[in-house]
């Protein structure tokens, strides 16, 4: 017994012995060890992959309750941002904003922590100068569009600029708000620091930040904060976090930005390194297929793509679910929820004919031309008949065929069955009700054929149908069929891309009167010409402002655009959006589409509270700060 006994005392003893030195060797806890991370270059690549992972990009993965929604369980229903704006509704949802969305916080400041524990670190890396230079700016990169991720949603926000070290005093970590302009300058001096360190490319090829993905971001961000400025007293906000100047800007400030937005935006335009993808088409046939491709595979397009989001491989965080949630329902190939993404009315109707350029032409329906009559299927009114339902869509902009699936219309060599009813031959209508009837020994079906699998519109099963009249195209692959299961679509997504560049030096322009007015007409100009206009508009706020909606459509930025020059209000009080029905006419010989408005069957008028602005600084009980107007 005794020599158990004594055999575990020594044990014990070296136990302790060797703990003792353990914990006399270990480094602090509470910082990166360089020598561990980065002694050769694959650290940093893993590092510097982990925080791309995290940056607040809205691409495929972005949804109305947060980004990377294409982990675990990703099932939000495919409730979009880009549904709480004019450009489209949820095919089955009707609610609009809540409180707890487009938020950010907490992942924002993991990020941040993170990116400081680098910075911190990069002087102890055994690199070449060059090489830290070049750390250091992807580090500056990625913090700089983590605080625009912030700063666009909640104002003024705590910086931390370097790593903060825990003491056992939580208190000591806790920083206050900074003032919306301290905060937009603070971002937008680290994104000068790293386009003026960052290379204009990687030799590898690799997806990271670039001189010019900073300077495109720079105009992003710089533009944003000049609208808040120039439009904030269109939508003045009160109380202790507006008096201190957490949330808004000063008119006298815009120019500034503005100027920026110009600066970084000639730089990317005189450089030579990008341009338009297929700048040239020969007619709008062939220029909707190079926009289309364009989304399809962003790859194809080098000049233009500035700032890529790889999906390369099918899974969980690696692939996305644009392709189940939004393809049209007769494709859905056995995935229960499909065809969630309906464009409104309204929205298609902002794509110009190319025979009345620079104007918005509503589609003529009525033979007595009235277009804003959106109470349905009215008897007394003689509706212009079409026998084919694509007609009404032709001549219109190339960018609308490239985005939006038209009824009538062919995808994956398949005809989109859209129709909302009939009108049987004894004139009774049979609108968004499932009905058939003989004519003639022939069988005609309320939703243009006789099975759920054979349509894609208008039927309430499973929340699968258009109830706009249009479903969605871009960003979605036409050469493979859909895949019934999470995370299978490996398209990439343009983050910043040269047309947006384009548009934001054009914005710039008009709204300050610096810069160039002769070269941000042709930058729009050019847009519209690779989408086969022939014709050149002039350099109009409106003309600017419509180019954007168009070009830039389910790109997640008609929802800041709004945001941004405080125009949400205009847009939505009362607002309802409209729909589209293709009626199937059968008191004719032959039967006939009519085409009949109609407010979004089962939605309600949405409004638009001026809170909304900013969004709900989280937490505020635990961390003392100044909270946002009105919540």
């Amino acid at each position: 017994m005794n020599k158990i006994h004594y055999s575990i005392l020594i044990l014990l003893a070296l136990l302790i012995h060797t703990s003792c030195n353990n914990v006399l060797d270990k480094e602090p806890l509470d910082r990166i060890q360089g020598e561990q991370l980065f002694s050769d270059p694959e650290g940093v690549r893993l590092y510097m992959a982990n925080l791309y992972s995290q940056l607040p990009v809205e691409d495929f993965a972005y949804f109305r309750n947060g980004f990377n929604i294409n982990g675990g369980d990703p099932n939000n229903g495919g409730f979009a941002v880009t549904m709480l704006t004019d450009e489209a509704v949820h095919s089955e949802f009707g609610d609009f904003f809540r409180d707890e969305d487009i938020a950010w916080w907490e992942p924002a400041y993991r990020l941040i922590r993170d990116v400081n524990q680098l910075i911190a670190i990069i002087p102890e890396i055994d690199v070449t100068e060059s090489d830290r230079n070049q750390i250091l700016g992807e580090a500056l990169f990625i913090r700089g569009y983590a605080y625009f991720g912030l700063v666009k949603r909640y104002g003024g926000v705590p910086l931390l600029d370097e790593a903060q070290a825990y003491s056992g005093d939580i208190e000591s970590l806790k920083v206050p708000r900074s003032t919306e302009k301290e905060t937009w300058d603070f971002l937008l001096n680290d994104l000068q620091m790293a386009s003026s360190t960052l290379p204009g490319q990687w030799s590898g090829g690799e997806r990271r930040a670039t001189k010019w993905a900073a300077l495109a971001l720079i105009s992003r961000a710089s533009l944003h904060a000049a609208s808040i400025a120039k439009f904030s007293d269109k939508a003045p906000l009160s109380g202790n976090a507006a008096d201190a100047g957490l949330v808004g800007l000063n008119t006298a400030d815009a120019n500034a930005y503005y100027e920026q937005v110009i600066e970084s935006a000639e730089e990317i335009m005189n450089s030579g390194a990008f341009g338009l993808y297929q700048p040239n088409p020969a007619n709008p046939e062939e220029a909707a297929g190079n926009i289309q491709g364009m989304f399809q595979n962003p790859n194809v397009a080098s000049t233009e793509a500035i700032f890529i989001k790889g999906y390369a491989i099918p899974g969980n965080d690696r692939g996305h679910n644009y392709d189940i949630w939004f393809g049209p329902a007769q494709l859905a190939n056995g995935w229960p929820h499909p065809g969630r993404m309906n464009p409104t009315l309204d929205f298609v109707e902002l794509y110009e004919t190319y025979d009345n350029p620079g104007e918005i032409t509503p589609f003529e329906t009525r033979l007595d031309g009235i277009v804003t009559d959106y109470n349905g299927f009215n008897p007394s009114v003689s509706y212009i008949k079409f026998n084919d339902p694509a007609v009404l869509f032709a001549n219109r902009d190339a960018r609308l065929h490239a985005t939006v699936i038209v009824p009538g219309s062919t995808w994956k060599d398949r005809e989109i069955v859209i129709q909302a009813g009939f009108i049987k031959p004894d004139g009774a209508p049979v609108i968004r009700t499932k009905d058939q009837v003989e004519v003639d020994g022939k069988m005609f079906y309320s939703y243009g054929a006789e099975n759920v699998s054979q349509y894609s519109g208008f039927d309430t099963y499973g929340g699968n149908n258009t109830r706009t009249g249009f479903s969605f195209k871009k960003f979605l692959n036409e050469d493979k069929a859909v895949v019934p299961g999470w995370n299978q679509s490996t398209s990439d997504f343009m983050d910043m891309r040269y047309a947006e560049v384009l548009l934001n030096y054009a914005e710039a322009v008009v709204e300050s009167g610096l810069g160039d007015p002769a070269l941000a007409e042709k930058a729009i100009n050019d847009i519209r010409k690779r989408a086969a206009h022939t014709v050149e508009v002039t350099l109009t706020q409106e003309n600017v402002m419509r180019e954007r909606i168009v070009e830039l459509a389910f790109e997640n930025k008609r929802y800041w655009d709004l945001i941004r020059r405080r125009e949400y209000e205009e847009e939505f009080t009362n607002r309802r959006r409209h729909s589209l029905f293709p009626i199937l006419d059968l008191r004719e010989a032959d039967p006939v589409y009519i085409f009949v408005r109609e407010n979004v069957p089962s939605m309600e008028a949405q409004n638009f509270q001026p809170k909304f602005y900013y969004r709900p600084i989280p937490g505020i009980g635990g961390n003392g700060l100044t909270q946002n107007p009105s919540y």
